[in-house]
This record gives C-alpha cells, sequence and structure tokens, in this order.
C-alpha cells in the first residue's frame, strides 16, 4: 500500500524526495485512483509558503499550490486581468476549488490555461532541489 507524506517546508520536502521517489499532488484534480500508482503520495497544500500571493520589493509572488479560485478572487493589479480571466475558465467550480496553478503548470496538460498569460508577464518560476532553489523563465521550464 502506498504511503503519505504531508511535509510542512519545502526543505522537508526535498529532504523526502531525495529518498524516495513520490508522487507529488496538491489540488491532485489529475490523479486518477484507477490508474494504479506507482509510488507514493506526498500532498503538498500543508507546505508554508506555497499557497496565496503576495506582494515584494521584487514584485509579485503566487504559491505553487494556491487555487484557482484564490487567484481568481485576489486583490491583484490589472496586469494580472488575463490571468484571473484564465482562472475563472479553468474547468468547473469545483475543479477551480481545489486544482492550483503550479499543477496546471507542471501537468504538461496542452489545456494549461495559466500558462498563456503568466508567459505574456514573463513570469518565473522558483525550483528547489536538495542542491537549493533557482529561479528560471516560465518560457525556459516549459
Amino acid at each position: 500500500m502506498p504511503s503519505y507524506a504531508r511535509p510542512t517546508t519545502v526543505t522537508e520536502a526535498v529532504a523526502l524526495l531525495a529518498q524516495a521517489p513520490y508522487v507529488l499532488v496538491a489540488g491532485a484534480t489529475d490523479l486518477y485512483p484507477a490508474a494504479g500508482l506507482n509510488g507514493d503520495l506526498m500532498d503538498l497544500l500543508g507546505i508554508d509558503g506555497l499557497t496565496g500571493t503576495t506582494k515584494s520589493a521584487e514584485g509579485f509572488r503566487i504559491g505553487a499550490c494556491t487555487t484557482w479560485t484564490t487567484l481568481a478572487e485576489a486583490d491583484l493589479p490589472p496586469a494580472f486581468a488575463a490571468l484571473q480571466a484564465a482562472a475563472l475558465q479553468v474547468g468547473g467550480r469545483q475543479v477551480q476549488n481545489v486544482g492550483t496553478i503550479g499543477g496546471n503548470l507542471c501537468n504538461a496538460s496542452p489545456a494549461a490555461d495559466g500558462v498563456p498569460p503568466l508567459l505574456l508577464m514573463h513570469t518565473s518560476v522558483e525550483l528547489a532541489s536538495p542542491r537549493g532553489s533557482r529561479r528560471m523563465m516560465l518560457a525556459e521550464f516549459l
């Protein structure tokens, strides 16, 4: 039977991933229980800093586990209007309530609704590994 990990920090998640292969989940809208998972599950929703939007001196940060509903309803500047409109087009309301922007980017689905507006905004993504974290332009990541 697969095990289930729920780390609370990115550092803890990376350490667990270094020890064993996990299927990473947040909203899990594309996780098919009948697919016969070949691995353990790691729930990313409890990781501090991976949900919501924050403003800093560098600009805005959207956590990878931010749901489409949260994004659509966030108080963001007009430059985010296309992304917020896309958030309202992702699946139905149920999917918007649990589906995440990070999952949308990492799923490799041709229906990645968030990708076009994020590319237009020259968005970067932050990646973490046992070697540390780094930023990469979304276009390069894709």
